[in-house]
């Protein structure tokens, strides 16, 4: 039985659904395990490793080509189901890091390459097979909890969201708990994205009715805030490393909202006074700088006004 084979069988005997007992799934499962055609299952390993990583790994030890472009296909019909089925796990970053990755469960791993001298065959009697059906559930929801743990818990307009892990979310959770609270007091976050979930918060309604004529896209600001009792509304770009509030972006926000009359502010967040400094030189004139490790404090760049409409 070759490898391609065994793999189908041991998707199969664990449950997998018929979907992912294909090709791509087998392959994928053959590249996380290092695996190349001719060894041993008990050589399997389970190094974190890439999407892009699996895609190459299956081209030159299998001669099958996928795309680049076709990693969330790979995303999509594996990695999610595998994940959910706690045959892998990640290691918490957020899916846009450089960093992110995904490695076969310790308890999976057992599984692999417990196949060794029985021809690479999946036998009913396995002790690995029988012990990791026997705790699939349990270890399923010990995956999925390990998964939610990551997760960073934040309160937005008094409603529980969380934001996925990562400097960016983080910095995005400071603006709204800290930030708001302080120069934004009684603020409705009208819109904030997530490094996932694009669209997280968007109050396309009340946007409207201050005069916004666009279809919220990658170009809106990282959080927008509506200060009722000023009339003011926050433009505010959380800032880790691209995308400050320079003159570029103040015109594109501005084409933008050419028909909204209340007040506008343009923030732009950093984390901490390196980064801040890193984009000192390219931030617009008559903007405010706000740094989370410094949360009672602003920095007004230019102007007659402090904190106030442009």
């Amino acid at each position: 039985m070759d490898n391609l084979e065994s793999a189908k069988n041991l998707l199969a005997k664990i449950n997998m659904p018929t979907k992912q007992q294909g090709t791509l799934c087998c392959l994928t499962l053959l590249a996380m395990a290092k695996l190349k055609n001719g060894m041993s299952w008990n050589e399997a390993t389970n190094d974190r490793i890439r999407i892009h990583d699996v895609i190459a790994f299956i081209a030159e030890n299998y001669g099958v080509i996928y795309a680049e472009n076709s990693r969330e296909t790979f995303r999509k019909q594996a990695m999610h189901p595998f994940r959910t089925a706690a045959l892998i796990e990640d290691n918490g970053k957020a899916t846009n890091s450089p960093n992110y990755r995904y490695r076969i469960t310790p308890e999976f791993l057992a599984v692999i390459q417990s196949l060794q001298g029985k021809e690479n065959c999946v036998c009913e009697e396995s002790s690995e097979l029988t012990m990791f059906l026997y705790r699939h559930g349990t270890l399923s929801n010990l995956y999925a909890s390990k998964k939610k743990m990551q997760k960073m818990p934040v309160k937005i307009n008094n409603l529980d969201f969380t934001f996925s892990p990562g400097k960016h979310n983080q910095l995005q959770k400071a603006i709204i708990e800290e930030f708001a609270p302080r120069f934004a007091p009684n603020s409705e976050c009208l819109y904030v994205g997530d490094t996932i979930h694009k669209d997280m918060v968007k109050n396309v309604e009340k946007l409207s009715s201050l005069g916004f004529e666009i279809t919220l896209h990658d170009k809106m600001p990282d959080v927008v805030l509506y200060r009722e009792d000023k009339n003011w509304i926050y433009f505010i770009e959380s800032v880790t490393s691209v995308g400050p509030m320079d003159p570029k972006r103040i015109l594109e926000i501005e084409s933008m909202t050419d028909k909204v009359t209340v007040g506008k502010i343009y923030v732009t967040a950093f984390l901490d006074f390196v980064t801040f400094k890193k984009f000192s030189e390219q931030l617009a004139w008559e903007t405010e700088v706000w740094i989370a490790d410094m949360p009672d404090h602003m920095i007004h760049l230019n102007g007659d006004k402090f904190l106030g409409p442009r």
